[in-house]
C-alpha cells in the first residue's frame, strides 16, 4: 500500500461518525487495514504499572520490568523485536500527553520507514480513543485492575487526575499506594498558560469518612483554582468547605502554584511534611523547611491568622518531591524507617541517569512497597514536579 493510499483510507475511516462508537478492538483492526499494517494488539498497564495486560488479542500480560515492551513503556520510546513467528514487532508507547497507558505492539514482515511512520500514527489515535472512553467504559477499568478494590479507594480514585500531566516547561508525576485500599491520601496538578497547580492531601483517619474528606477537598480546591481564587483564598476555601459540611474530620495538605515562566513556586502547608527540593543531582538541605499551618478543617484555624504562604524561586531542571507521612513511616525488613535520605538519593541517581520523572516515581513507589512485602502501614503517596522552561 502506498503511502498516498494508507492516507486516504484513513482519512476514510475517520471519516465515518460510526468509528466514535466502535469497540477498541474492532478499531484496532480497521484502522491497521487502513494503514496497511499486518496486525497491532494494545496493551494497557495495569494500577500498579507491573504489568502490560492485552486489550485487543488473547494474549499474555506482559512484566513492565524485564521485557522490551517495558523498556518501550519505561522510556517513552520505540523498541523493535524479531517476532517468533517470522518478521518483527515494534513496541510503541501509547502516550496521553505526558500520560503513559500502555503500548502498542505492531507486526510486520519487515520494518519500513513507511510502516515505523504508520505505527506511530496508530498509536497517537488510539491513545486518544483509549482517553476518551476510559472514563465511561469499565471494560477498561476491570482488565488493569488485578485485585478486588475496596469502597473508599473506589471512590477516591474517581477524583483523581491522571498520573502525569506535562509541557514543554514542567512534568508533574505522581503515585499512590496501597492501590486498592487506599483511605485518606489524595493528589491533583493541572496546568494553564502560566501556572502548574498541585495538591497533596492525607485525611484523618483510614476509612470511607477519610476518603470522602479529601475528595470534598479536591472538589473544593478545584472550585476555588477554576474561580481564578489567589493561593490565600483557595486553602481559605478548603478550610471552610470542611468546617461546614464535615466538621469533624480534618486533612493535612500541601497546596502550590508554580509560574512556568519565572519558575516561583508559591505554596501553604497546612500540617503536612516540608517537601524536598533537589537541584544539580544533590539534596538542598531545608530549602523548603518551614513552620507548619494546623491541618485543614480544624475549626480553630477559621478564628485564628491567615494561612502563611511561603515562596522560593526554582531553578531551571529542579525537581520537588512532595510526600505523605506513609512514606517516612515506612520501615525495612529490619524495621528500620527508610527516611527521607534514601528517597533522595534514589531521585538524583534517577535523574544523573537520564530516568524520566514518571519511571523514577513507579519505581520508587516500588521499592517501597517491595520492602514492605507490599503491605503499607499508612497510605503513601509521592508527587514530584520538575520545572525546565525554554530556553531563551
Amino acid at each position: 500500500m502506498s503511502t498516498s493510499e494508507a492516507s486516504d483510507a484513513l482519512l476514510d475511516f475517520l471519516a465515518d461518525p460510526d468509528h466514535l462508537t466502535l469497540d477498541l478492538a474492532t478499531a484496532v483492526t480497521r484502522c491497521s487495514k487502513a494503514l496497511g499494517l499486518q496486525h497491532a494488539v494494545v496493551y494497557l498497564v495495569d494500577l500498579q504499572q507491573r504489568q502490560l495486560v492485552p486489550q485487543t488479542d488473547v494474549a499474555s500480560a506482559v512484566p513492565v520490568d524485564g521485557s522490551l515492551a517495558g523498556w518501550a513503556y519505561r522510556t517513552q520510546s520505540l523498541r523493535v523485536e524479531e517476532a517468533e513467528s517470522g518478521g518483527v514487532i515494534a513496541w510503541y508507547p501509547l502516550l496521553d500527553g505526558a500520560e503513559r497507558l500502555g503500548v502498542l505492539a505492531v507486526s510486520q514482515a519487515a520494518l519500513t520507514s513507511a510502516s515505523l511512520t504508520r505505527g506511530r500514527a496508530l498509536a497517537s489515535l488510539l491513545a486518544m480513543m483509549i482517553t476518551s472512553k476510559r472514563a465511561y467504559e469499565d471494560s477498561y477499568v476491570r482488565r488493569i485492575r488485578t485485585e478486588r478494590m475496596q469502597l473508599p479507594s473506589e471512590m477516591l480514585r474517581a477524583f483523581l487526575p491522571p498520573r502525569t500531566i506535562g509541557d514543554g516547561q514542567v512534568v508533574s508525576t505522581a503515585v499512590l499506594e496501597p492501590a486498592y485500599e487506599i483511605g485518606g491520601d489524595a493528589f491533583d496538578h493541572s496546568l494553564t498558560e502560566t501556572t502548574l497547580h498541585v495538591t497533596v492531601l492525607d485525611a484523618m483517619g483510614h476509612d470511607l469518612a477519610s476518603g470522602l474528606t479529601s475528595a470534598v477537598s479536591l472538589a473544593a480546591c478545584r472550585n476555588a483554582r477554576r474561580n481564578s481564587a489567589e493561593l490565600s483564598e483557595l486553602v481559605a476555601s478548603v478550610d471552610e468547605t470542611l468546617s461546614r459540611w464535615l466538621p469533624d474530620q480534618f486533612c493535612t495538605a500541601f497546596i502550590a502554584q508554580l509560574d512556568l515562566a519565572t519558575g516561583m513556586l508559591r505554596w501553604c502547608n497546612c500540617g503536612h511534611p516540608a517537601p524536598i527540593l533537589i537541584r544539580d543531582h544533590r539534596l538542598i538541605t531545608d530549602a523548603m523547611e518551614r513552620d507548619a499551618d494546623p491541618p485543614m478543617g480544624v475549626p480553630s484555624q477559621l478564628t485564628s491568622q491567615p494561612r502563611q504562604t511561603h515562596e522560593i524561586r526554582l531553578e531551571p531542571g529542579d525537581r520537588v518531591l512532595v510526600y505523605t507521612d506513609g512514606v517516612t513511616e515506612a520501615r525495612t525488613r529490619e524495621a528500620k524507617l527508610l527516611g527521607l535520605e534514601r528517597f533522595a538519593d534514589y531521585v538524583i541517581r534517577a535523574t544523573a541517569g537520564g530516568e524520566l520523572a514518571p519511571e523514577s516515581m513507579r519505581r520508587l513507589i516500588h521499592s517501597i512497597l517491595d520492602s514492605q512485602e507490599d503491605r503499607l502501614r499508612d497510605d503513601a503517596t509521592l508527587l514530584m514536579f520538575e520545572w525546565r522552561p525554554r530556553a531563551d
